[in-house]
C-alpha cells in the first residue's frame, strides 16, 4: 500500500510554503508540519505538493531545524 500525504502548500521540498503573505504565520506552519505530519507518519509516506516536485517525509524530516533556523 502506498503512503501518501497531499500536503498542499504546507510542504514543499525543502522547506515549508511561504508564510510572508498576509495570514501566514510560520510559527503556527512549522508546528503544523512537526506536528500532523513528522511526529505521526511514517519516513516512507510520498508528499504530493500542492505543486512542483513530490518529495518524502523521511527526506525532509531531517532538515526541520535547519528550517526553523532559517526562518522560511
Amino acid at each position: 500500500m502506498e503512503r501518501l500525504l497531499f500536503s498542499g502548500d504546507t510542504l514543499f521540498p525543502g522547506g515549508a510554503g511561504a508564510t510572508k503573505f498576509p495570514g501566514g504565520n510560520f510559527k503556527q506552519i512549522m508546528t503544523s508540519i512537526e506536528d500532523r505530519f513528522y511526529k505521526v507518519l511514517s519516513d516512507d509516506h510520498l508528499v504530493l505538493p500542492g505543486h512542483g516536485d513530490d518529495t518524502t517525509i523521511g527526506t525532509e524530516k531531517p532538515h526541520f531545524d535547519e528550517w526553523v533556523a532559517r526562518g522560511w
